[in-house]
């Protein structure tokens, strides 16, 4: 199987893991990633934070890393991408005020190409009017907009169709999973080979 052209969205305050991580793992396993934000070119960073969750009533947020970005938005087309990662954070609330951040949603849904979305991220899918008829998830604090989008809501990860969600971070092991069977990559377990004495 060759390796799929992906889509990542991010903008200042993405969460720092849920850009990361998936930007990395996604890789790993050979498909290849662009991460792009809107008013940025390729090389420009976006900040990124941290959110905790320590048992209070909402998450905690920290300054996380400077995140690189590989690619300009305004060179991308998105039909040139097999498939969407939308991460969570603070930047969802204002990226989806960006007409091409929504039209390139709806891309992929038009498209019926899979899209992974994570926590606030949900707020981009909301906005490009992509949600309704769909089960899933997003931060729970979300539930009242995905239904008001018109989707089912669930409470953990879920795939329908060609979109899997997670409500945060800690769901990334199964959120990934999901996502790499819905892209159709197969992950083999081979015998580990000692290293050379």
């Amino acid at each position: 199987m060759s390796g799929k052209n992906i889509l990542l969205l991010a903008g200042d305050f993405v969460e720092d893991y849920e850009i990361m991580v998936p930007f990395q793992a996604l890789q790993a396993v050979g498909h290849e990633v662009h991460a792009v934000c809107p008013e940025r070119t390729a090389d420009d960073t976006v900040k990124t934070a941290v959110h905790d969750f320590r048992g209070d009533q909402t998450y905690l947020e920290t300054r996380g890393h400077d995140f690189a970005l590989n690619a300009t938005f305004d060179d991308i087309d998105p039909a040139d991408y097999d498939a969407l990662v939308v991460p969570g954070g603070r930047a969802p609330e204002y990226l989806r005020n960006y007409d091409q951040v929504i039209d390139a949603v709806q891309h992929f849904f038009e498209a019926d190409k899979p899209v992974a979305c994570i926590c606030h991220g949900m707020q981009i899918l909301a906005a490009a009017d992509v949600v309704e008829g769909y089960g899933c998830t997003a931060y729970p604090a979300l539930e009242y907009d995905v239904e008001e989008a018109g989707g089912t809501w669930h409470d953990g990860v879920t795939t329908d169709r060609n979109l899997v969600t997670a409500q945060a971070w800690p769901d990334h092991p199964e959120w990934l999973s999901q996502f790499l069977e819905v892209l159709g990559t197969e992950v083999s377990h081979g015998e580990p080979v000692p290293a050379d004495d």
